[in-house]
């Protein structure tokens, strides 16, 4: 079994890592965009939510963002898919105050 801290160094490196690719698509010469955009938005952006939410806050909700990522972005745009992302995060809170709420209704310590 991988430790926490080697786990958190690899998925870490993998998400500086594939940061650079999309530095590359920001700063290419405006001509060159189209040739690195689907790659960038559909590979790359993708694993930078992955790395970074399984960082932040576990494997299940990683994939969840994904998912959600590459849905509203697949149906509505760049636009939709970072509001997905907002509307994501508040649910998350909202799930984590009232799990909270009940556990410590209930007497039980998190």
């Amino acid at each position: 079994m991988i430790s926490n801290a080697s786990k958190r160094s690899i998925l870490r490196w993998i998400h500086l890592i594939f940061t650079i690719p999309i530095l590359g698509y920001v700063y290419s010469p405006f001509v060159e965009l189209p040739n690195y955009a689907p790659v960038v938005r559909f590979v790359f952006v993708p694993v930078l939510i992955l790395s970074g939410y399984w960082m932040f806050s576990g494997v299940c909700f990683a994939i969840i963002g994904v998912a959600v990522w590459l849905g509203a972005y697949y149906l509505s745009g760049v636009g939709a898919a970072i509001l997905s992302q907002v509307a994501l995060f508040i649910a998350r809170k909202i799930w984590l105050v009232i799990r909270a709420r009940n556990s410590k209704a209930l007497g039980l310590s998190t």
